[in-house]
């Protein structure tokens, strides 16, 4: 038996690093080289052709090597007697609260104003903002979101979080369903997008939506480039009612070089990288799914497939 990967990366070797560093008798295997596709029975992966999963008779469980799961769940071929698992790491948690902070500051010190000035070898001075000055709304409150609003909120931040449902009590100020999401967004200055990519939650970042936001406020997406409606973001950043993005998720990944995004001057563009999976880190929790799928005991981090994550 091994675990066997499937992903897109050019180099998986500090993945078989780490996976033998947990346990060394553990055999890691990419799943081209497999010769018996009915002797897989565990699969860690990234992306993958849809559908391939079909070729495996006896698959048990595939593990994604991120938090995200909507690589998975979108495959409409996806055998459905089969788990899926996600990672739940406190590291990346805090990598994207440590990302999401170091957006807001700069944006409140008006940090790429001053950039500019530098090139253009002007010697001008802006009004920053105070962390006091802005109110945070966070748009999906599950393990990432709850310690990013929570270690906000710890900062001196007003916060509010949003989700689909009411959830379990917090530090900070939450809005739940359809009917309180109207009321959550007029409050907000700073939006931050960390929701699933579901069927109810794509394209959420529409028109509609971010019209409620006040005049001057801007949008964080760190969630997946399918919860935006693209043409509303610019509609709005062109007319002035928001002031700005910093966007790290694409519908299209890499982003083309003709998209207008690279060339809006309201917009800022990380390559999904507000965090990045550490193997080291992870390898615990996926070395134990694998025994744990071996000897059918119940998974860590499993997915409800109902609600895709």
């Amino acid at each position: 038996m091994a675990i066997h990967v499937v992903c897109d990366l050019e180099n998986i070797e500090p993945w078989v690093r780490a996976l033998k560093n947990v346990d060394n008798p553990v055999e890691v295997l990419t799943i081209d080289n497999v010769k018996d596709k009915s002797s897989v029975e565990f699969v860690l992966a990234w992306t993958y052709p849809h559908g391939m999963f079909e070729e495996y008779p006896n698959l048990k469980t595939i593990s994604s090597m991120g938090a995200g799961v909507d690589h998975l769940m979108s495959d409409p071929r996806l055998p459905p007697e089969v788990s899926v698992v996600r990672i739940v790491d406190p590291l990346l948690s805090q990598d994207i609260y440590e990302f999401a902070l170091s957006v807001i500051m700069s944006r409140l010190r008006r940090l790429s104003f001053f950039r500019d000035m530098q090139r253009q070898k002007i010697w001008k001075r802006k009004r920053y903002r105070r962390i006091s000055d802005v109110s945070i709304g966070i748009m999906g409150t599950g393990v990432i979101g709850n310690h990013i609003a929570t270690q906000l909120h710890n900062t001196g931040f007003r916060v509010a979080g949003w989700s689909r449902t009411p959830g379990s009590s917090a530090p900070y100020r939450k809005y739940h369903g359809k009917s309180q999401i109207d009321r959550f967004l007029v409050e907000t200055n700073i939006l931050i997008c960390l929701l699933p990519l579901t069927p109810e939650t794509e394209n959420i970042l529409n028109k509609e939506n971010l019209e409620k936001l006040p005049e001057g406020s801007w949008l964080i997406n760190i969630g997946r480039g399918g919860h935006l409606v693209e043409n509303d973001l610019l509609e709005l950043l062109d007319s002035g009612h928001l002031d700005g993005a910093n966007l790290d998720v694409f519908r299209e990944e890499p982003l083309p070089a003709s998209h207008p995004f690279w060339d809006h001057p309201k917009i800022e563009i990380t390559p999904h990288m507000a965090s990045l999976p550490l193997p080291a880190s992870v390898a615990p929790q996926i070395v134990d799914n694998y025994h744990r799928t071996l000897n059918n005991k119940p998974l860590l981090n499993i997915v409800d497939r109902t609600r895709g994550y």
